[in-house]
Formats: structure tokens, C-alpha cells, sequence
């Protein structure tokens, strides 16, 4: 008999509700963005932020259960991300799962974010091999991992200062051209060619991250330059990154040679990452694996899978759990 779950993700600037099943199908997926509210500040405002969530979330949770066709009693469990993210945002979404679980009479399943976004392949794909690489980027994170399963995870790098995410935020902030600063990059990056030999910071080191000096030397051009050309630092600072990401998913595909490369996060909603990776993939003759374009981003679908995992290994969260900040993966 499949067994469904409702999912709560509310871990930054999204207010997401999604019913998932024991098979990893999307029954429903409803996401409320944030985007407009925080634009005019060029980042997130967590306080804004949590307002936003408390705002919508009884709302956003009835269409995901009506679009499903389902009522709370036909769940086998609530999902709910406990981290990492924004302290109030991340509580907003706990303290509904724990209602709404309380008054059905179902566990609720706390999800690391980070597992969520590692296991939104299974929405594009649920023949997912092991062991693999996998490549997170997004707003807050940048790292590098093996894994031999769900939950297994191996950290082989990540970020020592800004997240590639950060960074093009940053960055199109500092250009004026608004937030978020991913797919306003991409779009100028794909008119202007890669002219200005922007550095490519730890190419050679390991499986480390960091983009805090690829951001300033962007800031230092266009202070030097009054006259500078957006598409030519677009597709600059673009290139930069990608031949960075691309040089540690090389060296990691060199060294262990897994059937699989997984791209995971905000930042693989980029189409210039997805085509630069699906390219080393075919080369190695590695399988590709990545989320569909609207699942890249922060959903609860992802969260619901990664419960479902959860479940599996080590059942119910218990009451007990409240929002982590700071929470990481488990490595070992």
C-alpha cells in the first residue's frame, strides 16, 4: 500500500508544502516565494523572512494537501526541515509540522536541508547509482562530497569563505542588477564572452572552494573602469566560477571514477552549469545526475524524499527538535 507524507520547507525565503509518496512521486508541490519582498534590499532580511512565512504557510500546506487530493489522516508522517537556515524561518515551519502532526496523530521526521537538496536527483530520476559525487552549490553552501548511499556521506571539500551563491549575489548587487543575482548573470554571462581573465581562486588545491577574492577582483574592474561592459564581466565572473567548480568535479571524477556526478542546489538551476557539467559527464562517460530546473531550488519535494529516507534508516524524529541553524551533514 504506498504511504504518503506532507513536507515543510521553510529554511530561507521560500514557504513550500508538498506531498510526496513512498515511491518518490510528487503528488503536489506548492512554493511561495519571497523573492519580491526582499529585492529591494539585494539579499534576505531573516526577520522579513519569517513574517512572510507565518503569513502564508496555513495557506501554502491546504493547496498542497488539496492539490493532492488528500487529507491529513490519509498521511503516514509530516516532514519538516530543521536546518540549516534562519533561525525564525526555520521555526515557523517546525512548529506547523508539529501542530499539524500532533492534532492527525502522525510522527513527524526532521530533514537536514542539505540531504533534502542531495536527494532532489530522485524527483528527476529514481534509478539513482552509488557511490557518487556530488556537487552542492547554492546560497549558503558550497561543497563537494562522495556518497555510498543515502545518508553516507564523505566530505572531500568545501567553501573557506563565500558560497558561490553568495558570491553572484554579491556581485550583482554590487552591478545593480537586482536579486537574485544567479539568473540575471547567466543571461548576460550567455550574450558576452570571457575577456577579462578574472583569477580562479584554489584551482590547484585540492577539493577546497573560494570566492571571496573572484568577487573583489570583479569590484576592483569595475572601479577601474568606468566604462566597463556588463556582458564582458558577466561572462567573465561566469566563467570564472564554472571552470572552478568544473576543475574540482575533474579531479574528483579522476580520483575515484564513480558512475555517477550528482549537481545539486540553487545554483544548479544554472543552464551554463548544467551544460559545462553534462560535458565532463559525457567525457568521462559518467551518468549526470540533477534535479529538474524547478526542483534545483529550495522546495519541499526534496524534503519529502529525503524523509522518506530518513524513515527508512532511522524512523520517526520524536517532539523533542527544534531549529538548527547550523546544522551539517554527518560525514563517515
Amino acid at each position: 500500500m504506498t504511504r504518503l507524507l506532507l513536507a515543510i520547507e521553510t529554511s530561507c525565503d521560500e514557504t513550500a508544502a508538498a506531498v510526496v509518496d513512498d515511491a518518490y512521486t510528487v503528488r503536489s508541490s506548492v512554493v511561495a516565494s519571497q523573492i519580491d519582498l526582499h529585492a529591494a534590499f539585494g539579499g534576505v532580511v531573516p526577520e522579513l523572512a519569517s513574517r512572510a512565512h507565518v503569513e502564508v504557510i496555513t495557506q501554502i500546506v491546504e493547496r498542497a494537501l488539496d492539490e493532492a487530493g488528500v487529507v491529513g489522516t490519509d498521511l503516514a508522517a509530516v516532514a519538516v526541515t530543521s536546518g540549516p537556515g534562519l533561525v525564525g524561518a526555520l521555526l515557523v515551519g517546525i512548529a506547523t509540522a508539529k501542530a499539524l502532526a500532533l492534532g492527525w496523530g502522525v510522527p513527524v521526521v526532521r530533514v537536514n536541508h542539505l540531504e533534502g537538496h542531495l536527494a532532489s536527483v530522485y524527483l528527476a530520476d529514481r534509478d539513482v547509482p552509488f557511490p557518487q559525487i556530488a556537487l552542492l552549490v547554492s546560497g549558503g553552501h558550497c561543497m563537494l562530497t562522495r556518497s555510498t548511499g543515502p545518508g553516507r556521506y564523505e566530505l572531500l571539500g568545501e567553501t573557506v569563505d563565500d558560497s558561490i551563491g553568495e558570491a553572484y549575489d554579491k556581485v550583482a548587487r554590487f552591478l545593480g542588477l537586482g536579486y537574485p543575482g544567479g539568473p540575471v548573470l547567466d543571461r548576460l554571462a550567455a550574450a558576452g564572452e570571457d575577456v577579462l581573465g578574472f583569477p580562479r581562486p584554489m584551482l590547484a588545491d585540492g577539493y577546497s572552494f573560494s570566492f571571496s577574492g573572484l568577487k573583489t577582483a570583479v569590484v576592483n574592474h569595475v572601479r577601474a573602469d568606468p566604462g566597463f561592459s556588463e556582458t564582458e564581466v558577466a561572462a567573465s565572473f561566469v566563467a570564472a566560477c564554472m571552470d572552478v567548480l568544473c576543475a574540482k568535479l575533474r579531479r574528483a571524477l579522476e580520483e575515484f571514477g564513480d558512475p555517477a556526478v550528482a549537481i545539486v542546489g540553487g545554483v544548479a538551476a544554472s543552464p551554463i552549469l548544467r551544460a559545462r557539467a553534462q560535458a565532463l559527464a559525457d567525457e568521462f562517460g559518467t551518468r549526470l545526475l540533477i534535479p529538474p530546473q524547478s526542483m534545483a531550488t529550495d522546495n519541499a519535494a526534496m524534503i519529502g524524499v529525503a524523509a522518506w529516507h530518513v524513515l527508512g534508516a532511522s524512523g520517526p524524529s520524536g517532539r523533542a527538535f527544534g531549529p538548527e541553524p547550523d546544522l551539517r551533514l554527518r560525514f563517515g
